[in-house]
């Protein structure tokens, strides 16, 4: 048997070759970032190796918030024409909250399309947009959680309870019951994940380079980070100048390891949850 591909079929793997959409090539950079600088609070990976297009993510309740200590699971999925279109978020974990519907969609500003709708309150600018990205998604979400939109609720009844919540500073505590019986119900979840959720400020706030899964999964990046080493090269020297500097002055800069003093201090502005 002949085993010499055909022209047809050589064609054919040259044109498959050369029609990645460049969604993927968008979605491995934003990936390749938040596995090299986490968003604090989050678990970030790939539902399948094989599929940049559906993401789970891991959040962890903020500490001094009625969501501290839980281990809340979502899965993030993107349309092909990413960044044009928004991704959808959708929690696995069972919420109660007045922007999540029953079937765990979060209805945010920032993950509905750029379009004008006067019946929806929201103005376009508040909506999505191709400069927006998963940090600003993420940063959004968390900051919803806390403080939610109650003025177009996806759930009317978490609305209506957690108003009464806010409003008798929480004397009245069924909004807040719930919340916490949800949390404790997601620490079974979180030791058959083997992970250990941050209960305080300092651990929630660390950032931890995660490394992949699977070395394989390097060979995706080559063609986009060809320039890494180049720029690790000029922060390695701009922090022995650093360090060269404060040593003289007897001080010392922030913390080590990538530790950092407090939360969102870059993200904050920018986080793109108009909602809240």
């Amino acid at each position: 048997m002949n085993s010499e591909m055909s022209p047809g079929v050589r064609s054919g793997i040259a044109m498959a070759h050369h029609s990645t959409p460049s969604s993927q090539k968008a979605l491995m950079m934003e990936l390749k970032s938040l596995q090299e600088q986490p968003v604090e609070g989050f678990r970030i990976g790939l539902v399948e190796e094989s599929d940049l297009y559906n993401w789970e993510v891991a959040i962890f309740g903020p500490p001094n918030t009625l969501y501290e200590g839980g281990y809340f699971k979502s899965h993030i999925k993107f349309p092909i024409d990413y960044p044009y279109s928004p991704p959808t978020f959708r929690f696995l974990t069972k919420m109660w909250h007045p922007n999540i519907y029953e079937n765990g969609d979060v209805c945010i500003s920032i993950l509905h399309p750029p379009i004008d709708d006067p019946q929806s309150g929201e103005l376009a600018s508040e909506r999505w947009n191709p400069t927006q990205n998963i940090r600003t998604i993420l940063l959004s979400v968390i900051s919803l959680l806390n403080e939610p939109n109650t003025f177009s609720p996806a759930n009317v009844d978490a609305s209506v309870m957690f108003r009464k919540w806010r409003d008798s500073k929480g004397k009245d505590k069924e909004y807040a019951e719930i919340i916490r019986k949800q949390v404790v119900s997601t620490v079974a979840e979180a030791e058959r994940d083997g992970v250990k959720v941050p209960t305080t400020l300092a651990e929630y706030c660390v950032q931890t380079r995660v490394p992949s899964q699977d070395s394989s999964s390097d060979l995706l990046y080559d063609d986009l980070y060809d320039d890494d080493m180049e720029e690790e090269e000029e922060e390695d020297e701009d922090e022995e100048s650093d360090m060269e500097s404060g040593g003289e002055a007897g001080g010392t800069s922030g913390g080590e390891g990538g530790v950092t003093t407090g939360c969102y201090d870059d993200d904050q502005e920018d986080s793109g949850n108009e909602d809240s």
